[in-house]
């Protein structure tokens, strides 16, 4: 803008400056527009494989994931096996949503000679992100359980051949009400059944085609001793009377979008399972996997 000098009497002359008619007259110019985000260019042919030599590629060594539903009491699973003096069991960290962008053709170019696929690159910054996460922690093992992992469970499965995976069940129809009532405002019961039996799809069939230890939520509240006992043998580690007592240690915030956010999670106790559902409370869509996982 151009200014001018002007002595008088009036409400302007109170500042001295006054805006001449030109500048009133400019329009002040448009900002730019905003950059587009970089596209995620993926390389291309890229193949999903497992390393060459897991020894050298990976740093985490016989990871562990829980593979779930969610609202299935992973969180509860979670931070009983993290009061466990050698395991570590982080908030969800949802690795698998990590993503390697290679914007230019130079770097496309040299990953090619390199012999990597985008896949390659990416699990190595997996492994890097959890390996760090487990260091910090000062404990030897790792057992990561963001529920989403389930879509992704071949992709962590050849990314980690030595991984150890407990598979975590709930009766499918609580599963459905406890999804509805962790946000009735946001979370109608209509969407309920399709937004939940994705994940039961998708671990069923991880249930099918990998080995690995299978418990249920019921159980877990119900005798948690006895199916503690069974993960800790299953995770090569002596079992700890203090992973009862989850509530003496601190595991992290709480929150919506990492995992468990209710009350129930926050008493630091176990607290007893819903009565489960009258089999003809059951919807016709969730018959099926009730009958896979021995509900009806």
């Amino acid at each position: 803008m151009s200014w001018r000098y002007r002595a008088n009497t009036t409400l302007e002359g109170l500042t001295g400056y006054v805006l001449t008619r030109a500048a009133k007259a400019r329009k002040p110019a448009a900002p730019p527009p905003p950059k587009p985000a970089p596209e995620l260019v993926r390389l291309p042919g890229d193949v999903v494989r497992p390393p060459v030599d897991p020894a050298a590629d990976r740093l985490l060594r016989r990871p562990g994931f829980v593979l779930s539903s969610v609202r299935s009491g992973s969180t509860l699973l979670r931070v009983m096996l993290n009061s466990h003096s050698q395991i570590h069991s982080p908030i969800e960290t949802h690795f698998r949503r990590v993503g390697v962008t290679l914007p230019t053709d130079p770097v496309r170019q040299a990953m090619g000679l390199l012999g990597h696929t985008h896949s390659d690159i990416e699990h190595i910054v997996w492994d890097r992100l959890l390996h760090r996460e487990l260091a910090r922690s000062g404990k030897p093992i790792l057992v990561e359980k963001t529920p989403s992992n389930v879509f992704a469970w071949r992709r962590i499965s050849t990314c980690w051949p030595d991984a150890r995976f407990v598979f975590l069940l709930r009766h499918p129809m609580s599963i459905v009400q406890s999804w509805h009532e962790a946000d009735p405002g946001r979370r109608p019961m209509e969407e309920a059944v399709p937004r939940t039996r994705s994940y039961m799809t998708y671990l069923q069939e991880a249930r099918t085609h990998l080995d690995g230890l299978t418990l249920r939520y019921e159980d877990l509240v119900a005798d948690p001793e006895r199916e503690l006992r069974r993960v800790c043998e299953f995770l090569d580690v002596p079992w700890e009377p203090g992973m009862l007592n989850y509530g003496d240690k601190d595991h992290g915030a709480f929150v919506k979008g990492v995992g468990d956010w209710r009350d129930k999670i926050r008493s630091g106790t176990v607290v007893e399972a819903r009565p489960l559902p009258a089999p003809e409370d059951v919807v016709p869509e969730l018959k099926e996997i009730c009958e896979q996982w021995g509900y009806l």
